[in-house]
């Protein structure tokens, strides 16, 4: 990032700045980014992480990649042989795309050349999805053999930078189906960003503004799990945008995009959530309206339940995946991470350097600030954070009031 693109997205979060997408053509209402050497980084902040809009990359920003070259036969076709050779053994997460449950589809683990017989046995289109793979995190870094190159306009990534620091998890993900196999309508993960790019097959994109989901719930306030079995009535007072991405292309999904996919050819997608400056305060709403969800369930419990605040907090992890006590340590983790590249001023530290780390610093605090005022993490043992809350913040601003001028 550089001093220009970071000024101009603090004008933007102080309602000063333009959010438009410039000149970039569309295709189907969504704009298509042909020329990786005509698309800077600051192009990408402008013109669609702070108007948060989708977009796509054509297939060259992933003509480099090892996954395009060996995964894939010279007929554009997943190469079987190649996988089993290298993951055969690997158990992955399997999905049944033709049984509902709740708003998902039921998940079952079987080693790869299992699921690759089942793939091959189905010429006209199966059921059976693999879904959430870890590739990255599961396989040791020879077996990875530059699968991929991320793209420098998702390197600001605090999910999985959060993620690799702790040694446990990610949200790095394969996805691989036969034809006719699906996601259900949905939104991102603590509504944050994601990419998705094709190695190989295409898939149709149904994809919803924030907010053009509340004309789709039912009586009951659910939303729908299939928007393609909805009356006609109701898509047409709500219509999504379409996209069919083609192989190689890379689909931006933006925060808080409700959408759903389908394969239209036998596929191999690589897919990352991620959070960072953009989207942080967009994660923040997202999980004060889970924890009023789940308090206004259990209201009735709210004066003879015993830690009754406390037990929120453990119901919202259970549904959400984080509570505030770990949205606190996530942002330290990132927090602590940018005090020390401002302090040493090391530019070349992960990330897009100094001027980037200067921007975060600035949605930590206005985020943290939020955080530690908020009523509900008053009441969240904090005992054992290290620094405190209000410690951290403090850190933060002080660097932030020394580094404005760089």
């Amino acid at each position: 990032m550089d001093r220009e693109t970071r000024a101009a997205a603090e004008r933007s979060f102080r309602g000063q700045g333009s959010r438009g997408q410039g000149g970039v053509p569309a295709r189907g209402g969504v704009a298509f980014v042909a020329d990786p050497d005509a698309f800077s980084y600051a192009d990408f902040v402008k013109g669609f992480l702070l108007p948060n809009r989708p977009c796509v990359f054509s297939s060259a920003f992933t003509a480099g990649w090892g996954s395009r070259r060996r995964w894939v036969t010279p007929a554009g076709k997943p190469d079987f042989e190649y996988l089993l050779r290298k993951y055969g053994d690997v158990v992955v997460p399997v999905a049944n795309c033709g049984v509902q449950e709740y708003n998902s589809h039921p998940t079952e683990r079987m080693p790869l050349r299992e699921y690759v017989r089942y793939w091959k046995e189905c010429a006209q289109g199966g059921r059976l999805y693999l879904k959430d793979w870890h590739l990255c995190r599961d396989c040791p870094p020879e077996d990875l053999e530059d699968v991929f190159t991320l793209p420098v306009y998702f390197s600001s990534d605090w999910l999985n930078e959060f993620w690799d620091a702790l040694d446990v998890d990610d949200y790095r993900f394969v996805y691989a189906g036969p034809r006719g196999t699906w996601s259900p309508f949905h939104a991102d993960i603590f509504r944050s960003f994601s990419w998705s790019a094709n190695v190989c097959g295409r898939k149709k994109w149904l994809l919803f503004r924030p907010g053009q989901e509340e004309a789709l719930r039912d009586s009951h306030g659910n939303l729908p799990y299939d928007v393609t079995s909805l009356a006609l009535s109701c898509l047409q007072r709500s219509p999504p945008l379409e996209v069919i991405q083609e192989p190689g292309e890379i689909v931006f999904v933006p925060s808080g995009w409700h959408h759903q996919v389908h394969n239209l050819d036998d596929t191999i997608s690589i897919n990352h959530n991620w959070i960072n400056g953009y989207n942080l305060a967009s994660t923040w709403r997202f999980l004060q309206q889970e924890l009023q969800a789940v308090q206004q369930e259990i209201s009735q419990w709210r004066d003879t339940m015993p830690d009754w605040h406390q037990h929120c907090q453990v119901i919202m992890r259970s549904c959400t995946g984080i509570n505030f006590k770990e949205f606190y340590h996530f942002l330290k983790v990132i927090a602590e991470r940018r005090l020390l590249v401002l302090r040493l001023g090391d530019s070349s530290s992960p990330g897009l350097g100094l001027q980037q780390a200067v921007f975060d610093v600035g949605r930590l605090v206005e985020v943290l600030a939020s955080l530690v005022v908020h009523p509900d993490f008053q009441h969240v043992d904090g005992s054992a954070f290290s620094p405190q809350p209000k410690e951290l913040l403090r850190q933060l601003e002080d660097v932030l009031a020394t580094t404005q001028a760089l």
